[in-house]
């Protein structure tokens, strides 16, 4: 495909990423209580040219790889995570046209000239068979006719909602063949339940779907492997996969700013001095920064490691950015736990790392048994 768009090259400085982070934080805690699809922010994402980063230059995009996405989901997931995961899918779609092309030239082209922010989602998930990544086929059917192909299906956990311009939706064929099918936000027979009641990331508008015969503009098959079974790529990491630990890195970054405002401006009447003066506090503000530290130094080592071992660099980030927020909440007590102070959110954010594949009992056994059982 020739370039025929000049896709907006992105500020990365640390000041141009963190005027986007502020955009996003003035609006996370009101999203965070209705719910809503947090328009203020991925507008904000979108006129600063990060929605569309990692484009191939082949395409007219920056050309932008993970490491730059990291950066990116960092600071988004700093400002407002629910904003940073949409952000999330829609870079991982554009790594992966750039490295393989599967999308048809022509959508993929209808995509980039997308009115407003053309945000994109894999639609994966099934209220019966739960997250792909730990076996199962769908049960959604797509079926070829005189048109095109026609899907029929209930999904679960559709991040974005109606916010979003494409569906990459996982389904079998009446031929049984495996694989994605293309499907525009407006398309017909595209209707919402909405489900999404969560912890955490409460506007990421992760509702139910259900197609019916809901037709697709195009079907990327995944190949089964040798021995005729098929295996989810989202079972094991790559190295394109940390982008969305990052964000959650970043909401932990969040949660270490917060306490230290609060620490600086707490002034109990029996103490005299902001809390921030005394051992106690500085310990546990070490403690965060440490935990910080290490998940920050984890995502810059994951694209040199090992591929074996990506898997458990994700669970060890996840932990150190779990750890760092838990540190913040139970140092401070009733504060912590208010909804009028950031903590209490930023907490029930930083636990949602824990749903994204492959999750760590899958990913500790299978580093067990490669570790016990090859020779």
């Amino acid at each position: 495909m020739t370039a025929t768009l000049a896709l907006p090259v992105p500020d990365l400085t640390d000041a141009g990423l963190a005027a986007v982070t502020a955009a996003l934080a003035a609006t996370a805690e009101e999203y965070d209580r209705s719910g809503a699809v947090p328009v203020a922010g991925i507008e904000a994402v979108h006129r600063a040219g990060l929605l569309t980063a990692t484009v191939a230059q082949r395409y007219g995009g920056p050309g932008l790889g993970p490491d730059a996405a990291v950066r990116i989901l960092l600071a988004l997931g700093e400002g407002d995570p629910s904003v940073a995961l949409l952000v999330a899918n829609t870079l991982n779609t554009h790594l992966g046209q750039a490295a393989a092309g599967h999308w048809p030239d022509e959508v993929y082209a209808e995509l980039l000239r997308h009115d407003g922010p053309g945000l994109v989602n894999a639609i994966r998930a099934e209220p019966e068979l739960g997250a792909p990544a730990r076996g199962g086929l769908p049960k959604t059917r797509a079926i070829r006719g005189p048109q095109g192909w026609v899907l029929n299906g209930h999904k679960a956990y559709a991040t974005g909602g109606t916010a979003l311009a494409y569906h990459v939706v996982w389904a079998v064929t009446d031929d049984d063949r495996v694989g994605h099918f293309l499907v525009r936000g407006d398309a017909p027979g595209i209707s919402w339940i909405d489900t999404w009641d969560h912890l955490g990331l409460r506007a990421s508008n992760t509702h139910d779907v259900v197609y019916t015969d809901t037709p697709a503009e195009a079907f990327v098959e995944i190949p089964r492997g040798a021995d005729g079974v098929y295996r989810d790529p989202a079972a094991v990491a790559g190295p394109a996969s940390f982008g969305h630990p990052a964000l959650y890195v970043g909401v932990a970054r969040a949660a270490r700013a917060a306490f230290v405002r609060y620490a600086r401006e707490r002034v109990p009447a029996a103490l005299g001095r902001p809390i921030a003066e005394t051992e106690r506090i500085q310990s546990v503000a070490g403690e965060i920064d440490a935990q910080v530290a290490q998940a920050e130094a984890l995502l810059a080592a994951a694209t040199t490691h090992v591929p074996e071992q990506l898997s458990l660099l994700k669970i060890q980030i996840a932990r150190s950015a779990i750890a760092a927020v838990q540190t913040a909440v139970g140092a401070l007590g009733n504060p912590g736990l208010t909804r009028n102070l950031p903590f209490e959110r930023h907490l029930r954010d930083v636990l949602c790392v824990r749903v994204h594949p492959p999750q760590e009992d899958t990913a500790l056994l299978a580093a067990g048994r490669r570790l016990l059982l090859n020779p």
